[in-house]
């Protein structure tokens, strides 16, 4: 049975623990402004609670999170069913998210992969994909395994610190939301956006 005041303790320190990764965290956000300052695009994909996730941070980039400001060029690939299905059947479930990468990526771009255990096959093929076509690469994972082969693959890798997934996705929607505050800000203060 779940104890409330001890899953809440366990949630509140994970989120605490983000505070060891401000670097990180820093160069995810510049990551993002750099290439949204070249007129490039923030992509997401992962898949279950990590897909509803790149929806929610897709869509605070192309609204607004804060502040009134232009929208920002963003866009899940967990969106598109027809998509997702079309590719799945014919070219494997392993495949949704490259095949729809190399269609709409461009060098320049960044792509969020999240993935509590690092190790979701639709994810590491997008990130090979992303390699090839010059696109930059966040992991966001948890701290199991070193975070996956994910982690591994990455340009940039934030490795959540918890083992268990609703606090791995805790710190993943913390994290994006204070990467869409950081973009924000930027945009909002650079006359150049």
């Amino acid at each position: 049975m779940v104890d409330p005041e001890e899953y809440l303790r366990n949630s509140a320190g994970a989120v605490e623990r983000l505070h060891e990764m401000t670097d990180t965290i820093d160069k995810i956000a510049q990551a993002c402004i750099n290439a949204l300052r070249m007129g490039n695009k923030v992509i997401f994909c992962g898949n279950g609670g990590s897909a509803a996730d790149s929806q929610h941070l897709a869509a605070e980039f192309m609204g607004k999170f804060l502040q009134d400001r232009r929208p920002l060029p963003s866009l899940a690939l967990t969106v598109d069913t027809s998509a997702l299905t079309a590719i799945g059947n014919d070219f494997g479930f392993h495949m949704v998210f490259a095949r729809q990468l190399e269609g709409i990526g461009r060098d320049g771009d960044v792509l969020v992969g999240l993935s509590t255990s690092g190790n979701s096959d639709n994810v590491i093929m997008a990130f090979h994909k992303a390699k090839e076509m010059g696109i930059t690469t966040v992991a966001m994972v948890g701290e199991s395994n070193d975070g996956g082969a994910l982690a591994q693959l990455a340009d940039i890798a934030l490795r959540a610190p918890s083992h268990e997934t609703p606090h791995i996705q805790e710190c993943h929607i913390t994290v994006g939301h204070l990467v869409c505050a950081m973009v924000e800000d930027s945009v909002v203060e650079d006359a150049q956006f």
